[in-house]
């Protein structure tokens, strides 16, 4: 079965088992999104659910974990953190080819501009404002409370994320790129010591991964956990303003030569401060090295769904061309390499 359609009598079948009040005909629509697991909208009658599904064929170790994504949407349920409704998890690949999990539909909106054409000055300060207040939150639960406490691994956070994805990169290696040698060899030279803290890190914080309110500028649910562990809280900061760093036209829209205050949107310090003074820090050290890191980080991800567009088994017709990033990605990981 490919990642575009599924089986709907199989997986009606299993919902009518697992699901509550549960009931057909059952329809599927594909969402757009969704480069590493295929996501789709379920209806039935008035009821409506979001199928996440792990990719067919052969992965990555550790890769398309939606396993990880329904146990930490369902650890959040009661927390400041908003997150759907967790539904069901199927860990068997006979149903639709894979394993999957069923979460609550929400109606919202998601921007995929960093600039939001879409909203005025006071609503792109509010968005960009809950944001911030959401990571915070998130980096501020307790993760033995919610059941998280073996979620992952605590201490050596960014040593273990360079290893493990340099080994990525290298399973989806497709030819030699020198910025990312040089990375690969600059990170563990310059790793920063640890501190003790250990927080719940999303992994993939950015825009199009929260869900705001229909009419607020309000976030209702944070989405996409497949990249989530327990670690150093500092890299969701540094991955989301890593973002912001990105062109126009690189296929991940950033906030490359967008005057910002014109349009009220933070620059990096500000949000950085406003982050700080929610957490209760009073600055981040090293902060180059985390930049460095996200920018290799993110090409490495690149890589992987380029890899994937070249085996056939990538979620998204725009894959292969964002395969194209790894380089430049690379190369603007290495601007940071300094002090």
């Amino acid at each position: 079965m490919s990642t575009q359609t599924l089986d709907l009598s199989k997986l009606s079948d299993w919902m009518k088992k697992n699901v509550c009040d549960f009931s057909g005909p059952l329809s599927a629509e594909k969402f757009a999104g969704g480069q590493s697991n295929p996501t789709f909208k379920l209806s039935a009658g008035d009821r409506k659910f979001v199928l996440r599904r792990k990719p067919p064929g052969q992965l990555l170790a550790s890769a398309h974990a939606v396993d990880r994504e329904f146990r930490v949407i369902a650890a959040l349920q009661d927390t400041d953190v908003p997150v759907p409704g967790a539904v069901a998890l199927c860990k068997e690949d006979e149903i639709i080819g894979s394993m999957f999990y069923l979460m609550e539909y929400l109606e919202g909106r998601v921007f995929w501009d960093p600039v939001l054409p879409e909203l005025n000055n006071d609503e792109r300060s509010a968005v960009y404002d809950d944001m911030n207040r959401v990571l915070a939150a998130m980096h501020s639960i307790n993760v033995a409370d919610v059941g998280l406490g073996d979620y992952g691994r605590p201490g050596n956070y960014f040593e273990r994320q360079v290893g493990r994805w340099t080994k990525q990169y290298r399973a989806s290696e497709t030819q030699t790129v020198p910025a990312m040698e040089e990375l690969m060899a600059w990170l563990p030279e310059n790793m920063p010591a640890e501190d003790d803290r250990v927080a719940l890190v999303h992994g993939d914080y950015r825009l199009d991964n929260v869900m705001f309110h229909p009419t607020e500028p309000k976030i209702i649910a944070v989405l996409d956990w497949e990249l989530s562990t327990l670690g150093n809280p500092i890299a969701d900061l540094a991955y989301q303003v890593m973002a912001w760093q990105l062109p126009r036209d690189a296929g991940i829209t950033g906030l490359a030569g967008i005057e910002r205050k014109p349009l009220a949107i933070p620059e990096d310090n500000s949000y950085v401060t406003s982050y700080c003074e929610r957490t209760g820090r009073d600055e981040i050290k090293h902060w180059n090295f985390y930049l460095a890191f996200c920018f290799f980080r993110l090409a490495a991800i690149v890589q992987g769904v380029k890899k994937r567009a070249l085996d056939g088994t990538a979620s998204s017709a725009e894959a292969e061309s964002r395969g194209n990033l790894v380089q430049p990605l690379a190369e603007l990981g290495m601007s940071y390499m300094k002090d």
